[in-house]
C-alpha cells in the first residue's frame, strides 16, 4: 500500500467519527449545563465562594456534551435503516463507518461522561452523576427496542424534552448546590416544556424515512398542520413561566431581567410560530425548517438569558 494513502484514510476515518457525534448539536447542552451551574451560582441565598464554583459547572459542561454525542451515536445506529433514506450521507448509512465502530464510539462517549460526572461532587453530593444516569436510561428509551419511544408520537416528545431540558438544567444547578428544591426544577420544567413540542421541528422533513420505520411522529399522526398548531404554545407558554416564576418568588435571580428575558423569549416564541403556521406545508418540504434552527437559537438564547439574570 502507498503510505501515502494511509494518513489520507486515518484523517477520513476520523472526519467520520466527529461527523458521527454530531457536532454542531453539542455545544447546546454544553451551554445548558454552564447555565444550569451559573444560575445556581448567583440563586439566594449565595454560594460561599470556592473553587468548585467555576471548575464544576465547567467539567459538567463537557460531561453534557460528551453525553449528547454519546446519545447521537445510539440514535443513529438505531436509525440506520431510517436514516439510508432521510440521511443517506451520513457516516453509518455512506459505509463510511461500520456498526462496530458506532458501538465503540457510543459506549466510550457514555462511560466517559459519567466519570466526568461522577466527580462533581460538591458537598459530596453525587446528584449529577445519578442525574446523567437517568438521562442516559431516558435516551435509551427512545432509541432502544422494544420500548423506541421514538415509533409512540407525543412518547417521543416526552422522552427527547426530559433528558435534553428539564433534566440537564437541574444536573446544571447540582454541579454547584443540592437538586433538592423548588427552583431548579422549576427551571427544568421551562425548557422541558418548550422542547416539548420544539423537538417536533426535526420530524417534518423526515416524514417519509420515518413512516418506512414505523415512528408514528406528530406530523404522521396529525399532518402538518395540525402538528405545526400543536407544538405551538410550547414556543411561547413555557417562557411566561419565567415571569410567573420571579413574580411568585419561586426564581431569585434578577427580577427584572427576569421579566426581560420571559417577556423576549415568548415574543420570539410568537415569531417562529408565524413562521411556521403561515406556510405549514414547507415544513415537510425543507430539509431543515427556518423553525429547527430558530429552536435551537431560542435555546441559547433562554441559557445565556438564564445565566446574566442570575450573575447580576
Amino acid at each position: 500500500m502507498d503510505l501515502r494513502v494511509r494518513p489520507v484514510r486515518r484523517r477520513a476515518r476520523a472526519a467520520a467519527w466527529l461527523e458521527f457525534a454530531r457536532p454542531f448539536t453539542l455545544f447546546a447542552p454544553a451551554l445548558g449545563m454552564a447555565s444550569g451551574g451559573v444560575a445556581a451560582i448567583g440563586a439566594q441565598p449565595p454560594e460561599p465562594w470556592g473553587g468548585h464554583l467555576v471548575a464544576y459547572p465547567l467539567v459538567g459542561a463537557i460531561a453534557a456534551a460528551v453525553l449528547n454525542a454519546a446519545s447521537n451515536g445510539l440514535n443513529q445506529i438505531y436509525d440506520l435503516e431510517i436514516d439510508r433514506v432521510n440521511k443517506p450521507r451520513r457516516p453509518l448509512p455512506s459505509g463510511r463507518m461500520t456498526v462496530g465502530e458506532a458501538w465503540t464510539f457510543t459506549m466510550a462517549a457514555f462511560a466517559v461522561s459519567w466519570l466526568l460526572a461522577w466527580t462533581i461532587a460538591p458537598g459530596g453530593r453525587r446528584h449529577t452523576f445519578w442525574l446523567f444516569v437517568a438521562a442516559s436510561l431516558i435516551t435509551a428509551l427512545y432509541s432502544v427496542p422494544p420500548f423506541r419511544t421514538k415509533r409512540l408520537g407525543v412518547w417521543a416528545n416526552v422522552t427527547v424534552a426530559i433528558p435534553r431540558g428539564a433534566l440537564l438544567k437541574v444536573a446544571g444547578w447540582s454541579t454547584v448546590k443540592t437538586a433538592f428544591g423548588w427552583e431548579p426544577w422549576f427551571i427544568g420544567a421551562i425548557f422541558g416544556l418548550f422542547l416539548l413540542g420544539a423537538t417536533t421541528t426535526k420530524d417534518f422533513a423526515d416524514m417519509k424515512g420515518d413512516a418506512l420505520g414505523g415512528c408514528r411522529t406528530l406530523p404522521l399522526q396529525y399532518g402538518v398542520r395540525r402538528a405545526a398548531w400543536l407544538i405551538s404554545p410550547s414556543f411561547v407558554v413555557p417562557f411566561l413561566m419565567i415571569n410567573a416564576g420571579a413574580w411568585a418568588g419561586i426564581l431569585t435571580g434578577n427580577f427584572w431581567l427576569l421579566q426581560l428575558l420571559g417577556a423576549s423569549m415568548a415574543a420570539y416564541g410568537l415569531y417562529v410560530c408565524y413562521l411556521m403556521l403561515r406556510r405549514p406545508e414547507d415544513l415537510a418540504v425543507e430539509e431543515n425548517h427556518v423553525s429547527w434552527a430558530h429552536m435551537y437559537r431560542m435555546m441559547f438564547v433562554g441559557q445565556v438569558g438564564f445565566a446574566l439574570a442570575y450573575l447580576l
